[in-house]
């Protein structure tokens, strides 16, 4: 698209930038670096966006449109009025790269690749009788919209508006990415501007090869391909979004969408469509007993990426497959997908079914539930229904992120204020069934990553500890409670180093004491 001839001035640069900004596709530092440049080298803006390759055609199209006060038509988001996209005739339509879009009264709303051009719009106008309102488009957009209506042109139909991207890059497929990461055994998908796309295989991050630096243009069309409407105005609102996305037939993904120097990024978390048995995990076999617990409070803890998901799904579909109860999850976004086996399950996915964690809750213990899942105990009011819950008879698996078992103790009771912390104390003296600390290790031969687990089980001394607020001695207890199922996470990652699964070195970047680990790998023991 041209702005008719016209020289750009200085003013409708500065909106032009600003909305590529606003748009999430340029950052402020990159929009001051090329107005200098533009500046220096006497050139537009326009020009020198395009030949450093920082923004895409169509985002600009949708700038120059913004800065001549012309509607711009994203065609991913307007669907198009289908007698108006075939009155224009073929041939007037590709010689011109005009879409009909809509009816306006009398008048025909029509996309053109350069609405400035007069010739065009009076063209159409008069191969169609209708008074043509102009309004703005993407020239690979329009292309594609055109072979979509008319079939795929010939090339000597398609002369210099075909479908070859404008940009000089592939148009890539998220599908095609998110296919790799299953194809490699990688575990996430990165996309942020200035880097290729980026995959995590065994805890290392592995650039694509053979695709160039993507720009934020490129990443906010990949994005927002796959997002539905009322997710893009949520994440342009709140600047953040949690959701869910399936590649069909392979594979569902944990979708989270960011802001980052003013461009959109996303991380993309593969969850597979099958759960995974719990005793295929690697976790110490007390971990199933948890599933088997009538009441209480049972926490899956650790680092992001640490398989805590992955643990709770376990558990629930022991549950589901052995006892006839009713289990209600509240997630964000849902990950794993339950079937209705012994026990009816109810997944209610916040910012979809629901509002937030807390408001679910609120209403969770009116809807009869046995079993209940809490995706994040984030905060107060989840954390204190949640207690509730395991202390009036129902079974609540949740997760936080802590270190080990002593930490969420003391993470569950800090969140209240001090005059409230004794209550606490007693209340989750009462309700804590157990604590499952876990972090994935990369393997010695590099080929995969081991589980370190901590177990944390209730016994009636812990309790006491807790109730007493003595939470620093609990981790004694662990130390010497293998018969109740006990371990803590220097014992599992001793036992790793044994076993020849992970090295040395590694286990003492993640141990909790070094001496202890040390003591522990030589003594053979617990």
């Amino acid at each position: 698209m041209s702005l008719g001839g016209q020289e750009m001035l200085s003013s409708q640069a500065r909106v032009l930038g600003e909305f590529l900004v606003e748009r999430h596709v340029l950052s402020r530092d990159d929009l001051a670096i090329a107005m200098a440049e533009a500046r220096r080298q006497s050139e537009p803006i326009t020009q020198v966006l395009i030949r450093n390759g920082l923004v895409g055609e169509k985002d600009l199209t949708a700038a120059l449109a913004e800065t001549v006060g012309l509607r711009f038509i994203d065609f991913t988001e307007t669907p198009l009025h289908p007698e108006a996209a075939t009155t224009i005739p073929e041939s007037v339509a590709r010689e011109y790269l005009a879409v009909g879009v809509d009816f306006d009264g009398p008048r025909l709303i029509v996309a053109f690749a350069d609405p400035g051009n007069d010739a065009g719009v009076v063209a159409v106008g008069q191969a169609t009788g209708y008074e043509i309102v102009a309004a703005a488009g993407s020239r690979y957009e329009i292309g594609h919209a055109l072979d979509q209506i008319f079939g795929v042109a010939s090339v000597a139909q398609q002369g210099s508006g075909g479908l070859e991207n404008p940009d000089g890059a592939p148009v890539l497929d998220v599908n095609e990415l998110l296919a790799m990461v299953i194809e490699r055994g990688g575990s996430d998908l990165h996309l942020t501007a200035g880097s290729a796309p980026v995959i995590r295989v065994n805890g290392e991050l592995k650039p694509v090869e053979g695709i160039e630096p993507l720009n934020g243009s490129q990443i906010r069309e990949i994005i927002y391909a796959i997002l539905t409407q009322k997710q893009r105005e949520k994440f342009e609102n709140e600047l953040e979004l949690d959701a869910s996305y399936t590649l069909p037939g392979r594979s569902r993904f944990r979708l989270n969408v960011f802001l980052q120097r003013d461009s959109v990024g996303a991380v993309m978390r593969a969850i597979p469509f099958e759960i995974v048995e719990l005793s295929s995990l690697g976790l110490p076999a007390a971990v199933e007993r948890f599933a088997d617990l009538p009441r209480g409070l049972v926490l899956v803890t650790g680092p992001t990426g640490s398989g805590k998901s992955t643990t709770l799904a376990s558990l629930i579909d022991i549950v589901n497959k052995t006892k006839a109860l009713h289990i209600m999850t509240v997630e964000d976004p849902i990950e794993f997908l339950h079937t209705h086996k012994k026990s009816v399950v109810n997944q209610r996915e916040v910012g979809e079914d629901t509002h937030s964690f807390s408001n679910a809750l609120r209403h969770v213990l009116r809807q009869d539930p046995d079993v209940i899942l809490v995706g994040e105990m984030r905060d107060l009011e989840t954390i204190s229904t949640a207690l509730t819950a395991a202390e009036t008879g129902h079974l609540v698996f949740a997760t936080l992120h802590t270190q080990d078992a002593p930490q969420s103790i003391d993470r569950i009771i800090d969140v209240f204020p001090a005059h409230q912390q004794q209550q606490i104390r007693v209340q989750l003296a009462a309700s804590l069934q157990g604590i499952v600390t876990q972090q994935l290790i990369p393997t010695s031969d590099g080929k995969g990553r081991a589980v370190a687990a901590e177990i944390l089980a209730a016994t009636p001394a812990v309790r006491n500890l807790i109730r007493e607020g003595k939470i620093h001695q609990i981790y004694s207890v662990m130390q010497a409670g293998a018969k109740h199922g006990m371990v803590t996470m220097d014992q599992s990652l001793a036992a790793l180093v044994r076993e020849g699964k992970i090295s040395r070195e590694i286990a003492f970047e993640r141990c909790t004491n070094e001496e202890d680990l040390k003591r522990l790998i030589q003594s053979g023991g617990f």
